[in-house]
């Protein structure tokens, strides 16, 4: 064993006693990013290139930083994102939102559908879709600024030129795009005031605009969103709003058929929780 793997084998068991979740493959991303080598190569490096600067990764990850602020980097279904403070880190459950968004897109008998990501934060969903759904048209909307410089960024290096970003508030956003656009979809802050969530990363990381809904229930920003994406879609349009586990039923019900909304569906993420709701506008 080379002495890096002997050094990620003692943070590994620093980091589980720490309560991370992911402690090997956190101490072992942090050796790749201060080695600046693959993870499949970190046996590579010679002992004498060991770079004490891991250490201090790994304090800051024993620490609960995310790990993503500590590389710079975070990965979002085929993409590697740049973030750090003052943006919403992307979690795996979003990917499972925008992978419907994508196959509906897919589906769709579009030459180039028109798509609007509300809230877009880093650009995750919309570069995601931009990457993988061919000549999309997609629309980031983020009104806060630094979230806006975290999601210009990524959409300068992997936007390729399908990929607007707008400093628009998601309620009142681009109404040059009414009736035309074919599938909204959003991450929106929705967690209720006073509540607190559970891990540290997001509680004490995360800004909170990106993270606290206003009202009552936390779920007036979603209710914007249906507003907005009624206003947006064109007649058979899809809409796709992320929200909490417990708050499945209630975003449901904001997209009801007096509302102009058909096929509306409470669907869940890979651990089965319920997770995001999708719907589609009446087309009579």
């Amino acid at each position: 064993m080379t002495f890096l793997l002997d050094e990620i084998a003692h943070a590994t068991a620093r980091l589980a006693e720490a309560g991370v979740p992911s402690p090997r493959t956190d101490a072992e991303e942090i050796a790749a990013f201060v080695h600046g080598v693959a993870r499949s190569r970190l046996h590579m490096v010679k002992d004498a290139d060991f770079d004490a600067r891991f250490w201090e990764g790994i304090a800051r990850r024993e620490a609960r930083e995310p790990l993503q602020h500590i590389t710079g980097r975070a990965y979002f279904r085929y993409l590697s994102l740049e973030v750090g403070p003052g943006v919403f880190v992307p979690r795996p459950e979003t990917e499972v939102v925008a992978g419907w968004a994508i196959d509906r897109l897919r589906e769709m008998d579009v030459a180039q559908p028109v798509v609007v990501d509300l809230g877009t934060g880093s650009g995750a969903i919309a570069l995601s879709i931009a990457q993988e759904v061919a000549l999309a048209q997609v629309h980031a909307v983020e009104i806060d600024p630094v979230a806006y410089s975290w999601a210009r960024r990524n959409i300068l290096e992997h936007g390729q030129g399908r990929t607007s970003l707008h400093p628009e508030d998601l309620a009142d956003c681009l109404p040059e795009l009414n009736g035309r656009v074919d599938l909204v979809i959003s991450n929106p802050p929705y967690i209720p005031p006073g509540a607190i969530p559970r891990d540290p990363e997001v509680r004490d990381y995360d800004p909170s605009r990106a993270l606290y809904g206003s009202g009552e229930d936390g779920l007036d920003e979603v209710r914007a969103v249906e507003r907005t994406a009624r206003r947006l879609l064109r007649p058979g349009g899809f809409v796709a709003v992320e929200h909490a586990d417990q708050q499945g039923n209630a975003v449901y019900w904001l997209f009801s058929e007096d509302r102009g909304w058909r096929d509306a569906r409470l669907r869940q993420d890979l651990t089965g929780r319920d997770r995001y709701v999708t719907a589609r506008l009446d087309q009579d």
